[in-house]
């Protein structure tokens, strides 16, 4: 009888070194621009409020409460290192639940490293949680500048994180994993990074992290689209899977296009706030930038678009989505910068 991910776990037997490349490839870094993006966004709305006064050498000031280069950085490690969690976490109950295997893996020997080399499953959880008491440690540093505020919506996060991947019934199982993975990335990131910079609560960053959500979870819906047929055979209850192919495929063109309108509409909503709605200026302020965006993202939607998102072109929808989000994201944290930059250099 063939033993299961997690007999072969329990058994005695001698594993491979967990080296430092095969950590690397576990952690994933092709995917940090979904944790990189949000703090992004909110470093360029802290230094585009509307008490902004001027930069110096590695702070920006909003008001009197200076947006330090160092709490960035840290913010940045924080919410790389939890990235990072959520995808060796991911792999391991997958591999342990028997979820991934080599005949419904990816041929990428990165995409499912304990399915292709014979390392310990608990060292990778050891691994993993260390990752995560990491950016606890680094948290320390936050709380000591910002308050308990950061700790409290980390706290949030780090719970979704594990019921994320782990207990009885995963949020990655269900119909929902696209937006809580959206919401907890986009929003509670940008949120808990913007107050940490500013020690000021603006609920408008939840509504301008909009793309950021729609990005993110749209990293997650490609994956789950492509492995639909996967899904069923684990009993997974995706949100593509009780949609089916086809109308999964229609939502996810959908949701490109109000993504995009949301970056546009939400620019000129900040620069109308920022400068009194002062209709003019702040069309042309706020959306000069989006012809070089589109210019710029084009080849990337494109090739989006016509991915099947099917498992044979699973590794080529993922890097694409991946380029998609650095490119329209990284246009939108400096189109919310914008009206301040133009303001301050007029």
């Amino acid at each position: 009888m063939q033993m299961s991910n997690r007999d072969l776990m329990d058994s005695e037997q001698a594993y491979d070194a967990f080296t430092p490349k095969l950590m690397w490839q576990e952690v994933a870094p092709h995917t940090w621009p979904a944790s990189i993006l949000p703090v992004l966004a909110a470093v360029c709305l802290a230094c585009s409020g509307p008490n902004y006064v001027a930069c110096g050498v590695g702070v920006c000031y909003s008001g009197t409460v200076p947006v330090s280069l160092s709490m960035t950085l840290v913010l940045l490690a924080i919410s790389v290192l939890m990235q990072s969690c959520v995808n060796v976490l991911n792999d391991y109950f997958d591999y342990v639940k028997g979820v991934d295997t080599v005949e419904n893996s990816s041929d990428d020997v990165t995409d499912a490293v304990l399915v292709y080399n014979n390392l310990n499953p608990k060292s990778v959880l050891a691994f993993a949680v260390g990752l995560l008491v990491t950016a606890f440690l680094l948290g320390i540093y936050v709380i000591y500048h910002a308050g308990f505020i950061p700790l409290v919506i980390a706290l949030i996060g780090a719970a979704i994180v594990f019921l994320y991947s782990g207990g009885k019934t995963p949020i990655s199982y269900l119909p929902i994993g696209e937006l809580v993975s959206g919401f907890v990335m986009g929003a509670l990131i940008c949120l808990a990074s913007y107050y940490s910079l500013t020690k000021s609560f603006d609920w408008m960053v939840l509504l301008y992290a909009l793309p950021l959500i729609i990005g993110i979870g749209l990293i997650m819906m490609t994956n789950n689209t492509c492995d639909i047929d996967k899904d069923i055979e684990a009993g997974r209850k995706t949100l593509p899977v009780l949609l089916g192919h086809d109308r999964a495929l229609k939502m996810y063109h959908a949701l490109i296009v109000i993504w995009i309108a949301a970056i546009c509409l939400l620019s000129v909503l900040r620069a109308a706030l920022y400068n009194g709605f002062e209709v003019p200026g702040d069309l042309a302020a706020s959306l000069i930038l989006v012809p070089f965006m589109l210019l710029t993202a084009y080849p990337q939607l494109r090739a989006l678009w016509r991915n099947p998102m099917v498992p044979a072109s699973r590794d080529g929808a993922m890097p694409q989505i991946l380029s998609v989000n650095i490119t329209l994201n990284v246009y939108y944290a400096l189109m919310l910068a914008l009206p301040c930059a133009v303001n301050f250099v007029l």
